[in-house]
């Protein structure tokens, strides 16, 4: 049996009034009686009547709500920045319909095309590892769609955006192995097109030219799509292990390739710390109970979503065209644990 929705129209019916006068009654309005607008109402939530969205989007002109595009959601940095874009979202009346691109450039381009089909009234959108082209998101930002960028942004959009202190967080990471006595240090990256990438390599470099240490760009590995597909980690950390001279510690700059390291090096039988430090990008909830606690740069990923969802509605819902933007840049966090801690 197909499934039909209560409408204005039904509860007229049953109550023998206009179609009119119970949508007045729905509104508030001070043209109808006290008495009517409580029979009205006690009736509509009797029946659990919820106001049809398509119908209030053609009057209003808007859809209340808005899609997301992130490249997976069983992440722990984009599950808890999608936690921080709903809690402000739902407050402000809006709601919110959530896509993954797992990476694929096809896939990013699919969801936009089919959120701004469904009327979504803004995008937040983190690129994909496949990203380096932008007309998809160009043409409907032209058209007057608002889009503010997080975490992933480009420089050739002009618009609000919303990162997480990349070259801070890369540079106390390993600035930390070094004063714990580590120097051969290797960084364990994704794609070289995602601004993360660039910003947490820079932040790598750094520290190492301030502690005089060479950069040596054979302990850099790039793993394009982040450590989704396990394989690509095993392979980086056997290039590693393979080269002459190899490296003490690991900078894992995501999620997924800082939990993928610690796996890859335990069946290799590499120990850590005794034989190799690590510092991961991660969010995970978990980072004290891995073998061994994992020390870890924690990005403020529920205030990444709160500040990016509010950027949108600001552009949703201003009066006036938006002339100004900006790019807010919130800190991380270092956190030490015992895979860090140089014997």
């Amino acid at each position: 049996m197909k499934y039909e929705a209560i409408t204005i129209k039904d509860i007229a019916k049953a109550l023998g009034l206009s179609t009119s006068t119970v949508s007045r009654a729905l509104r508030g309005s001070y043209e109808i009686s006290a008495e009517t607008r409580k029979l009205v109402l006690e009736y509509a939530e009797k029946l659990n009547y919820r106001p049809n969205p398509i119908a209030l989007s053609l009057k209003e002109k808007r859809s209340r709500s808005i899609g997301i595009v992130v490249c997976e959601i069983a992440n722990n940095f984009f599950s808890q920045v999608i936690n921080g874009i709903e809690s402000v979202a739902y407050k402000k009346g809006y709601y919110v319909i959530i896509s993954q691109s797992h990476e694929s450039f096809e896939r990013e381009v699919a969801n936009t095309q089919y959120l701004a089909s469904r009327s979504v009234d803004g995008l937040l959108i983190s690129l994909s590892t496949e990203t380096t082209d932008l007309s998809h998101l160009n043409k409907l930002h032209d058209r007057g769609l608002p889009i503010v960028f997080f975490d992933r942004i480009t420089e050739e959009m002009t618009t609000h955006k919303v990162i997480a202190n990349n070259f801070n967080g890369a540079y106390q990471a390993t600035e930390h192995l070094i004063k714990t006595g580590f120097r051969r240090i290797a960084h364990l990256t994704i794609s070289p097109y995602l601004s993360i990438t660039k910003e947490r390599l820079a932040g790598y470099k750094a520290a190492l030219a301030d502690h005089r240490i060479p950069y040596d760009e054979t302990l850099v590995k790039y793993c394009k799509y982040g450590g989704l597909f396990e394989g690509e980690t095993e392979e980086a950390i056997d290039s590693l292990l393979a080269l002459k001279k190899k490296p003490d510690a690991i900078v894992a700059a995501s999620d997924k390739l800082s939990t993928g390291c610690l796996a890859a090096l335990a069946r290799r039988k590499v120990r850590v710390p005794e034989e190799m430090g690590i510092v991961g990008f991660t969010n995970s909830l978990l980072t004290d109970i891995f073998h061994p606690a994992l020390t870890s740069v924690r990005q403020p990923a529920f205030e990444m979503g709160q500040v990016a969802m509010e950027m949108l509605i600001q552009l949703i819902e201003s009066k006036h065209p938006v002339t100004k933007f900006e790019t807010r840049v919130l800190n991380t966090e270092l956190s030490v644990r015992a895979s860090s801690q140089k014997p």
